[in-house]
């Protein structure tokens, strides 16, 4: 990665060293906390060593993940609330991330909560979801349940995925997760809205 966003890769690199640490489960935390706002670096990169470290304690990895991303997204939703224009603006634009705001902006537009739970499982930045959920004024409820159940299909099927596949894990993300979230994704969306017609919701 070449120019401003240069300080991405030793980013990427640091937060891998730190899945190799005795106090990994606490930068997990604040990784996973920051991440939801602030941070450019997916949370996933540090599940997988964690997970390959101990797989016994996969479940309990991407629980931790999935908390504290939560937590992270509504500390980002009030950011996007009271200090959009000041603080959240100039952060996204730091981080390279300007052009997703117009594009999640019309799709909270036509889709709602729907595309809150989308985007938060998807590899849509998680950051630009929170931040335009507090600044268009998602339903805070909505906001929530579909973060939590999006953040934790994701964080557990990364802690699965490595569970099972060990040191081939890693690759297997970078080739084919984007692909494998979008269509569990379009399925349970899909699901969701046959359920809505049969019921008649």
């Amino acid at each position: 990665m070449k120019g401003k966003l240069a300080f991405l890769d030793r980013w990427y690199e640091d937060v891998k060293a730190l899945a190799r640490r005795r106090s990994a489960h606490y930068w997990l935390s604040f990784i996973s906390f920051i991440e939801s706002s602030i941070f450019p670096i997916p949370v996933d990169l540090m599940i997988i060593p964690m997970v390959q470290a101990d797989h016994k304690k996969w479940w309990k990895i991407a629980l931790n993940a999935s908390v504290f991303s939560v937590l992270g997204g509504i500390a980002g939703y009030f950011l996007g609330l009271f200090f959009f224009e000041t603080l959240a603006v100039p952060v996204l634009e730091k981080l390279g991330k300007a052009e997703y705001m117009a594009e999640f902006s019309d799709k909270i537009e036509e889709h709602g909560g729907v595309a809150v739970f989308a985007a938060g499982l998807t590899p849509f930045p998680y950051k630009v979801i929170t931040i335009m959920s507090g600044a268009l004024k998602i339903n805070f409820a909505i906001f929530v349940t579909a973060s939590v159940i999006a953040r934790s299909l994701r964080f557990f099927a990364v802690a699965g995925i490595v569970r099972a596949f060990g040191p081939q894990a890693e690759k297997i993300m970078k080739e084919h997760f984007a692909a494998f979230t979008i269509v569990v994704t379009a399925l349970l969306i899909g699901l969701y809205l046959l359920y809505k017609n049969l019921s008649g919701h």
